[in-house]
């Protein structure tokens, strides 16, 4: 999926298991997306600004720093926070979705994870990084001609 300019959307999977990474580029290949894997919070974390991705689906469950923390630091980041994240994990108690939505999580993939509903979800995130951005622009625009005005 692209938007208007035919930039290819940016997908960032965080996952400890690279089994995962192959399933969802797998269900995901279709659609055009430019995905990248990270196996672990604190590597994402270095490298966000690098990859500045529109979606990011995070596992709830990994080592040394989990899912819940990692989505807690990234919406805590004035940078960060307009990222749309789904919470991928294996849990399906309603306490791992009210933790994960908690901490600032905006949708939640259950796995064995469902092609139709992976591809629906992203869209839908999409969606709304897309018209973030377009308010963040208008916002911008707005911004640069009260300026102007106020010089003239």
């Amino acid at each position: 999926m692209t938007d208007n300019n035919n930039k290819k959307h940016s997908i960032l999977l965080i996952d400890d298991e690279e089994s995962i990474f192959e399933v969802i580029e797998g269900l995901l290949y279709r659609e055009g997306y430019n995905l990248t894997y990270i196996d672990s919070g604190k590597e994402a974390l270095n490298r966000i600004d690098e990859i500045q991705p529109d979606v990011i689906l995070l596992d709830l469950m990994m080592p040394e720093m989990d899912g819940i923390e990692t989505c807690k630091l990234i919406k805590s980041n004035e940078g960060w926070r307009h990222i749309p994240i789904i919470m991928v994990t294996a849990l399906s108690s309603k306490e791992d979705l009210a933790r994960s939505l908690n901490a600032g999580a905006d949708d939640f993939v259950s796995k064995p994870i469902n092609s139709i509903e992976l591809r629906a979800r992203v869209r839908s995130m999409l969606r709304i990084k897309l018209q973030y951005d377009a308010l963040s622009a208008t916002q911008r625009l707005r911004t640069l001609n009260l300026f102007n005005a106020f010089l003239t």
